[in-house]
Formats: structure tokens, C-alpha cells, sequence
């Protein structure tokens, strides 16, 4: 949506479709970039970073999305919107639209982890559990907001949810001041893949950079349809089961377009599986601090799964998509809980 030569390539508004007077009144600073000294001595990776949108208003990578539909919502005097997700697109539209002043509807699938359900209902949202997963959950929204003349925020039917998310790699770039040589990107629909796809795409036809860095889609097992397309060259039918739940979709339904991005941009597919992204999970928190939802931690397990392929010299960003508080419930199957409690000190010397 990014057409002609844009006036500041310093001023990140310049490379979006709508103008930032019509953003809600949040903070919209770049989210941090950082590197763990105890995650570099630990990978020998001495360029390993991590894109961390945990401290997102809403605590997840979703924002960037939100932001983008409620100011254009803002904009053209729309007051709804509907949106379905398994949890994390849902609370984020439910916070940026109750910043923004906007009425949200959101449907849930029934299984969606109750943090994320707690976060919606807490912001003002409307919401429709779904007894079905999230594809149902998605054919129903647009149902919905196709009768009511509603805006739709799906992921991969409402293009400003891209635009949302290339802002990350807009950012990447500016703090590291140079593109980094891989990325991993946990991958469902494939909206975020392409959305970062899209913001180095500018960068590069703005002249800010005459390359785009080889991208990681990392999936779950259960959830590979996009990693099995690429393999074999077209989709094929899935029944997702990953405990991870904001990448885990029967229909990828930015899958084609994330396809064609991979294969275009010569990026790469890598599976792992749940004890993987839950031993990912528990890794990263213990050695850096960042606490990730599984689907956040998936870029790591993916690194994890092919780093002795992967030179230590390379510049490497993790993005990290959402906090790891969003879910307790799977969190839990990763560590063991004190089995007592203990009534003096004194406990302590028969452990």
C-alpha cells in the first residue's frame, strides 16, 4: 500500500496508509531490541537479538495490527469492529479499540486460554465464544460483520492488518541500522511472515537497503501446513493440535501469499515440536528473563532446532510476539511445582 517515494525514512508514519493523527492516544514508540549476555554465551551466537513485543500495550506483536485498523477506523468514521481470534488478536483489538473509543466484537473460540479472554472482557469487548476452533470462529466473524456492515480486522481479509505488522521490521532496521542476516518468525496464518516481509520490501524500494534477510518460518508440528506446502507445493488439509495456540490453524488463511513470499525471497520452513516449544520456553525465561507464550517461544525452539547450520557470526533477531502471562495454562506443563509448604527454616534441611 506503500506507493511512490516516501518524504522522511526517518519518520516510521511515512511508510503507512494512514496518517498518525488518527492513532489512539497510546504509546507508539519502537518496542525494544535487545541481547541477552547469558543467551549469547549460552548459543555462542554473538549477534543473537531479540525482537521483543511482550511489552506491547496489550502484551502481544498483535498491536501493530490493532493500531493500524483502529486508526483507519478513526479515520473513515467507522464505529465497529469485528474481529475472531484464538486469543491474542482478539484482546489486542479489544485494548486499542477501547483507547481508540471503538466498539469491539469478538468472537473466541470456547478453548481459548482464559488470560486472553479475561484481557477482552476487561477492555469493554463484546464476546462470542465459539463452540468450534478458531476456523469456525473466523467464518463467523466475517458472517457477522458482512450483516452488520461491520469492519473486519480478520487476519490475511483485512490488508491493514499487514500493513500493522511490517512496522517491525521497519524498526529492526532502524535500531540495529543494517538488516540482520536471519529472522524467525512463528508462523499460523502467516499474516506476521508477511507482514515482515512487506516492511523490508519497502525498505528496499526506498533505496534504504539494496537486501531482505533470509526469514525462518517456524511452525509447530501439529500446525505445519504452510511448512508442508513449501515442501511439496501446495496446500493439503490439516487438523492443528499444538498447545500453542495464537499459531495453530487448520487453514492458513494468508497461506498462499506467505508461500509465495518464502519462495520468492528463497526463506526456509522449520518444524518443533510442543515438548520443544515448551523446553524453548522454559530456556529462554531461566537464561534471559523474557517470559514468552509458547507461540513466542517457537522462534527460539526453531533456532534452537538448526543454530549448528547457522554461522555465530550472523546477525540473528528472535521475534518474540507475546507474553508469556497470556497463557499460564501451558506454561505449567514446562516446570514442576513446590510439592509442600513449609511452616519454619527448619523444613528446609530434610529437602
Amino acid at each position: 500500500m506503500l506507493d511512490g517515494r516516501v518524504s522522511n525514512p526517518e519518520d516510521p508514519f511515512a511508510f503507512l496508509p494512514v496518517e498518525k493523527r488518527y492513532f489512539p492516544s497510546v504509546p507508539l514508540e519502537s518496542m525494544p531490541l535487545w541481547q541477552s549476555a547469558r543467551l549469547t554465551d549460552k548459543t555462542g551466537f554473538t549477534h543473537l537479538y531479540l525482537k521483543d513485543d511482550t511489552r506491547q500495550l496489550t502484551g502481544s506483536l498483535k498491536d501493530r495490527a490493532s493500531l493500524m485498523v483502529a486508526a483507519f477506523a478513526r479515520r473513515e468514521g467507522i464505529r465497529e469492529i469485528t474481529v475472531a481470534s484464538t486469543g491474542n488478536a482478539g484482546s489486542s483489538m479489544a485494548g486499542i479499540g477501547a483507547a481508540a473509543g471503538l466498539q469491539i466484537t469478538l468472537f473466541l473460540p470456547k478453548s481459548a486460554p482464559k488470560a486472553k479472554m479475561i484481557q477482552a472482557l476487561q477492555y469493554g469487548a463484546r464476546v462470542i465464544p465459539v463452540d468450534g476452533n478458531y476456523d469456525r470462529a473466523f467464518d463467523l466473524s466475517l458472517t457477522y460483520s458482512q450483516k452488520g456492515k461491520t469492519l473486519s480486522r480478520n487476519t490475511a481479509y483485512n490488508p491493514l492488518t499487514i500493513e500493522g505488522k511490517k512496522t517491525v521490521s521497519l524498526e529492526i532496521f532502524r535500531q540495529l541500522k543494517d538488516i540482520p542476516d536471519m529472522i524467525f518468525v512463528p508462523v499460523g496464518d502467516g499474516v506476521i511472515l508477511s507482514g515482515v516481509y512487506k516492511g523490508f520490501r519497502d525498505l528496499k524500494h526506498q533505496g534504504l537497503t539494496n537486501r531482505i534477510p533470509h526469514v525462518v518460518a517456524v511452525q509447530a508440528e501439529g500446525s505445519d501446513a504452510i511448512a508442508q506446502a513449501l515442501k511439496k507445493g501446495s496446500f493439503t488439509p490439516i487438523t492443528a493440535s499444538t498447545l500453542a495456540d495464537s499459531i495453530s490453524v487448520d487453514i492458513p488463511r494468508n497461506g498462499y501469499y506467505a508461500l509465495k513470499q518464502l519462495k520468492e525471497n528463497d526463506g526456509s520452513c522449520v518444524t518443533v515440536t510442543d515438548k520443544e516449544i515448551l523446553q524453548a520456553q522454559k530456556e529462554l525465561a531461566s537464561t534471559s528473563g523474557l517470559f514468552a507464550e509458547p507461540a513466542a517461544a517457537a522462534s527460539y525452539a526453531g533456532f534452537l532446532k538448526i543454530k549448528q547450520s547457522i554461522p555465530k557470526d550472523k546477525k540473528v533477531v528472535l521475534l518474540i510476539t507475546g507474553n508469556g502471562l497470556k497463557d499460564t495454562g501451558s506454561a505449567q506443563k514446562g516446570i514442576l511445582f513446590p510439592n509442600q509448604a513449609i511452616s519454619s527454616l527448619e523444613a528446609l534441611d530434610h529437602d
